[in-house]
């Protein structure tokens, strides 16, 4: 090889500058994502091999059990009536279960909402096991089927439990209407007090949401049937990057395509993105999505292996996936997996259960947003002992970039960004029946 290179410097010279000038263009500083060494991503070690000092545990007043015995009589019935998708359902439900508790009321079973916009039309006794879930919650709070004769035949009285109003406390607000009609429905208020709950209010909470919600037996075996498709190890990625998801955000974004863009525009009605400083305020918040390229570039920067199996807990409607998918090339959806029948016949909430039953029992999970699915997954994860979960940091990302950081640099003070979070078990958990516990 020696001998030949002497005898052809001039060929063996324009080859090397060939691939030189080459290199130069390929990493030419056009995006943040340019100037990335080509095998930065695969290294010996990743996010997860950080030493932890600090882990969110189940609350021992939780699982010590109710504390305060039922009371011999109950208030009345209370009907929690949930809306949106799944897991915001989900927190209505967990919610409704701590109220009821506080004003001693029986529960009754939920009315979980059938909405075109979601695609749905299953109600609660088509996702969770309500046997499970009215055993598991004995001594907690009493839970009935059906009501008893003298108001069966009647609708409950809806209390209004409004999300704008502030400081919303039930004692003050639900119990008169409770005691005076015995039978009503609330959605209950993301404000509402809950400083003032008692712990075993608390703890009926916590129970219902972590230990009583059990997927009905069919949903299971199809969620197993599901978990047991994906090759082995993965990490189960919930990515939000839909059209509606954009539009909601206010936010623009620059190189998308022409359909996309579309999209978009079709999706976002009266809600006009930011523009000029307020759009560069907005972002710096954290408050836009990250995109599957962003995703992609933040998922290197933490040294996941490129060869990562990848279980994609999403809808169908992600935009722009590609920019994930041609980095990360082993990536697997529910759609790619399942088929028959019972798989096309299933609407958004058991597809959403899917989802969330294959998040909580993979290797590892990251979220690209804090929405109500990452919050629940998470909180699972903690319940299970699995701690490989983390949040991309939409903010330190929006912050990094606006400085004009590029490449190897961004990705390094990406990785030290999310390991401190990963180190101190941000987001990691649901505070109302989870506490830290230093490692």
């Amino acid at each position: 090889m020696l001998s030949l290179f002497v005898k052809k410097p001039l060929l063996s010279l324009t080859c090397i500058t060939i691939i030189l000038l080459f290199a130069v263009i390929s990493l030419s500083p056009s995006s943040p994502f340019s100037q990335i060494p080509l095998n930065y991503a695969i290294g010996e070690s990743d996010i997860w091999s950080a030493k932890r000092i600090l882990e969110w545990r189940p609350c021992k007043w939780w699982l010590q059990g109710h504390l305060t015995a039922l009371p011999a009589e109950s208030n009345g019935y209370i009907r929690a009536d949930c809306y949106g998708g799944l897991n915001q359902m989900r927190r209505d439900l967990c919610d409704g279960v701590g109220v009821a508790r506080l004003l001693n009321a029986t529960l009754v079973l939920p009315k979980f909402e059938v909405a075109a916009y979601w695609n749905e039309s299953s109600g609660f006794t088509d996702v969770f096991d309500v046997d499970y879930f009215i055993q598991q919650l004995k001594g907690f709070i009493n839970v009935v089927k059906e009501l008893p004769a003298e108001i069966a035949s009647k609708e409950p009285v809806r209390v209004d439990c409004s999300k704008r109003k502030g400081q919303f406390d039930y004692v003050e607000s639900v119990l008169p209407s409770l005691l005076e009609h015995r039978y009503i429905s609330i959605t209950p208020a993301m404000s509402q007090r809950r400083d003032r709950f008692p712990l075993y209010a608390k703890a009926a909470l916590c129970q219902a949401c972590y230990s009583a919600l059990r997927l009905t037996a069919v949903l299971e075996k199809k969620s197993n049937e599901l978990l047991e498709a994906i090759p082995k190890p993965f990490l189960s990625l919930h990515l939000r990057f839909e059209p509606d998801m954009v539009a909601y955000s206010q936010c623009e974004y620059d190189g998308l395509s022409q359909a996309s863009m579309e999209a978009i525009d079709a999706a976002r009605g009266d809600r006009k993105p930011f523009s000029g400083e307020t759009a560069r305020v907005w972002r710096s918040r954290g408050k836009c999505p990250l995109t599957p390229n962003e995703t992609a570039f933040i998922l290197q920067s933490l040294l996941i292996p490129k060869n990562t199996n990848i279980y994609l807990a999403a809808g169908d409607g992600i935009m722009e996936l590609e920019g994930l998918t041609s980095v990360y090339t082993n990536v697997v959806t529910k759609s790619s997996l399942l088929s028959g029948e019972y798989f096309k016949n299933m609407h958004g909430n058991t597809k959403a259960a899917l989802d969330y039953y294959v998040s909580i029992n993979s290797d590892a999970y990251v979220a690209t947003y804090f929405g109500n699915m990452d919050k629940m997954v998470a909180a699972m994860r903690a319940y299970k002992g699995l701690y490989k979960t983390i949040f991309l940091n939409r903010k330190d990302f929006a912050d990094f970039t606006s400085q004009g950081l590029k490449g190897k640099e961004l990705m390094e003070v990406l990785k030290k960004a999310h390991q401190d979070d990963f180190v101190m078990g941000r987001g990691s958990a649901l505070p109302d029946c989870f506490c830290d516990f230093k490692l």
